[in-house]
């Protein structure tokens, strides 16, 4: 058990108990529990933690290797160089990966990368979340196709044997990349199986034009729509390029949109992402980085500001992405679409929390703390982290973290070199 002690809560002071995993108590009078060990949080606030919804962790190894480039020319690049990528890569890659979201508030991540036994052991030992998948992609090549759903299996058969099974996800990279014989094999086991089904969505003008010449001038959505794609299930990336047909199709299906802001725009794939159309029609939206050879980092928070600033300005009013919307998106939307009980500071919730230190100047003002946090501060006043019950990170200590620095570097070296 851990309480916590003398910690703002919606600017107030309060104290909270953490028992089994879960939020067990919140008072605004302090109490005691026997055994409980009591962290003083004085001059900290407690916020929900983040949930980054789509990336490829281990990609953080990638980090500015190709710059400059729109998605194809990117994609292009960065395929040569995943060729010759091996289980060390992404074992250490999701490590340093992991150390950049707890610094900055995360507690779970949907990811879409290669070796994804290593990349799940990874993050469990740094203790956050994770969801790992299969990748579709098979480039419109029938052996490869067929292969890829033995692989499939294979991997899922496997993650049974797993403590939580539910981190197991079917991901279709997109729609230029998987034949319709394997979107519709993919979505079929995931459903059978109960899977999550992770895709990138409507990226780009480019795909959202080449796909309405190759099928009848369908959408990316609504061309998914006729294969039997959509559900709550599904957890799609970017939907970028959305006319009012397909907002409301992925709204009526309860689809989980995850927007990625500095990706996109680094990409200059767009920026007129649809919020207010998405979030009324019925979407569950949420936040990812992408990964950080795309977007350069995975902090929520910057990600966060971003993407009010970009809403505000496209749309012509400051009152749009308002504060609460913009944090329920990164936190309680996040655990939502995986199914958790989380992403909120209530009993009986998951304890997936973070201490933000309230002591330095971003926060001299007396507005609410989410103001302070998204526009004036940075990352670095994130202190504390857990997960789950357990602590990931306390007073900006994650441990061993020089030494998956020192992994992380020889592997560099090493890819650098060839």
């Amino acid at each position: 058990m851990i309480l916590l002690k003398n910690v703002l809560l919606q600017d107030q002071p309060a104290h909270i108990l953490v028992d089994g995993g879960l939020i067990a108590r919140i008072s605004r009078e302090p109490f005691s529990v026997p055994g409980a060990l009591e962290k003083d949080c004085s001059g900290k606030a407690v916020i929900p933690g983040f949930y980054n919804m789509h990336t490829h962790a281990a990609m953080i190894l990638l980090r500015g290797i190709h710059e400059d480039l729109s998605l194809y020319d990117w994609l292009g690049n960065i395929w040569k160089i995943e060729a010759g990528l091996d289980r060390d890569f992404i074992y250490w890659g999701t490590k340093a990966a992991c150390l950049e979201m707890i610094k900055s508030g995360t507690v779970g991540f949907n990811d879409q990368y290669w070796f994804a036994p290593h990349a799940r052991q990874a993050a469990l030992e740094m203790g956050i979340r994770p969801v790992v998948s299969f990748i579709f992609l098979d480039s419109g090549k029938p052996e490869l196709a067929l292969r890829q759903r033995e692989a499939c299996e294979r991997l899922y058969r496997r993650s049974l044997e797993w403590e939580d099974p539910s981190t197991f996800a079917v991901s279709i990279h997109s729609v230029y990349t998987v034949c319709e014989d394997n979107l519709r094999w993919a979505t079929d086991f995931a459903r059978e199986h109960g899977l999550r089904i992770h895709l990138h969505l409507a990226e780009t003008a480019l795909e959202d034009q080449d796909c309405r010449k190759a099928h009848n001038g369908l959408s990316p959505t609504r061309y998914f729509e006729s294969l039997g794609i959509w559900g709550p299930d599904v957890i799609a990336a970017h939907c970028l390029y959305l006319d009012d047909r397909d907002v409301e199709i992925l709204g009526r299906h309860r689809v989980n949109c995850v927007h990625n802001i500095n990706s996109n725009l680094k990409l200059a794939s767009g920026f007129r992402f649809r919020y207010n159309e998405l979030r009324d029609a019925g979407a569950n939206v949420c936040i990812g980085t992408d990964g950080a050879a795309s977007s350069n980092n995975l902090d929520i928070l910057e990600h966060m500001k971003n993407t009010a600033l970009l809403q505000k300005a496209w749309r012509g009013n400051p009152a749009d992405m308002p504060l609460q919307e913009l944090m329920d998106c990164a936190t309680v939307h996040g655990a939502k679409a995986l199914g958790l009980d989380g992403g909120v500071i209530r009993e009986g919730a998951r304890a997936d929390l973070s201490l933000v230190d309230t002591r330095g100047v971003a926060f001299l003002s007396p507005a609410p703390l989410a103001a302070n946090l998204v526009y004036a501060a940075h990352s670095d006043v994130i202190s504390d982290v857990m997960a789950g019950g357990r602590w990931l990170m306390e007073d900006r200590h994650i441990p061993g973290e020089q030494e998956i620095l020192s992994a992380a570097r020889t592997l560099l070296d090493r890819i650098n070199h060839n």
